[in-house]
């Protein structure tokens, strides 16, 4: 048990339900941290995704998130354009990250043809594709515009074509009155551990904290609780930062769970 531990996770309240609960289970005080915000390239994009499905014709759709599940079929809920979104995507096979995102898809209707089995990350995807031998195929990827190279690179060097369509960028999220409990307890050496979700949560994180510390102090004072990262890009963004972090066996929230309840259980 972790009997009165003081974990943040760089989520917000409402995305990090799994994670509350879990820190409930195991007598951990949860502190919901909302690290980033989404920013909507628009209307535009569902126009965008249709026009490249019809003039790209991709065989398979890969869907890199929740987030960006719900922000497309919202936004062609918005414009009049679900039914063809559907139908867009339903004539593809449909290929999903993780558990989270396959979720997002199925309340949406869309049947999802694959799935990593246990790597729900850009390199799960890539060996979901080697196993299927795609070699020729084309995919089309809608997600985030803060995206790295990685996964289109990866899919390229597999054989296979890839068109990303960019939803959404992301900067640090501006309401930071949320913070006001973890600054307290961070300043006073009180916070026990720390989940980091996405390689754009450490930027976000580090810019949002920079307002109150120089970054020597924040690195100190990182450096004496337990850091975990969901998964390697995640680890490798707080690597820039000289972060020490381990990583999650399983890149799921369970599974960052897991990894901080090993580092911070008492014996």
């Amino acid at each position: 048990m972790l009997d009165g531990k003081n974990i943040a996770i760089t989520r917000s309240k409402d995305d990090a339900a799994e994670f509350i609960e879990l820190a409930k289970q195991n007598n951990a005080v949860p502190l919901p941290l909302p690290t980033i915000e989404l920013v909507s390239k628009g209307e535009k994009i569902v126009e965008e995704f249709l026009e490249s499905v019809k003039k790209y014709d991709p065989d398979y759709s890969v869907f890199m998130s929740s987030k960006a599940v719900k922000l497309l079929f919202d936004t062609a809920r918005n414009v009049g354009k679900l039914e063809p979104l559907k139908l867009a995507i339903a004539n593809t096979i449909v290929m999903s990250v993780g558990p989270k995102t396959t979720v997002s898809l199925e309340n949406e209707g869309i049947k999802v043809n694959l799935q990593p089995q246990s790597t729900f990350s850009s390199v799960g995807v890539g060996e979901e594709f080697t196993k299927i031998n795609a070699v020729g195929k084309k995919v089309i990827v809608p997600r985030s515009g803060a995206s790295t190279p990685f996964l289109k690179e990866l899919l390229n060097k597999i054989g296979i074509d890839v068109c990303e369509i960019h939803l959404y960028d992301v900067c640090a999220f501006r309401d930071t009155t949320q913070w006001n409990e973890f600054r307290e307890l961070f300043s006073k050496n009180n916070v026990d551990g720390i989940i980091f979700t996405s390689a754009s949560s450490v930027r976000g994180f580090f810019e949002i904290m920079s307002k109150d510390y120089d970054i020597d102090s924040l690195l100190a004072n990182l450096e004496k609780l337990s850091v975990v990262s969901i998964g390697p890009f995640t680890s490798d963004e707080l690597k820039k930062f000289q972060v020490k972090n381990t990583v999650a066996e399983v890149h799921t929230v369970a599974g960052a769970f897991d990894a901080i309840k090993n580092t911070l259980a008492v014996v």
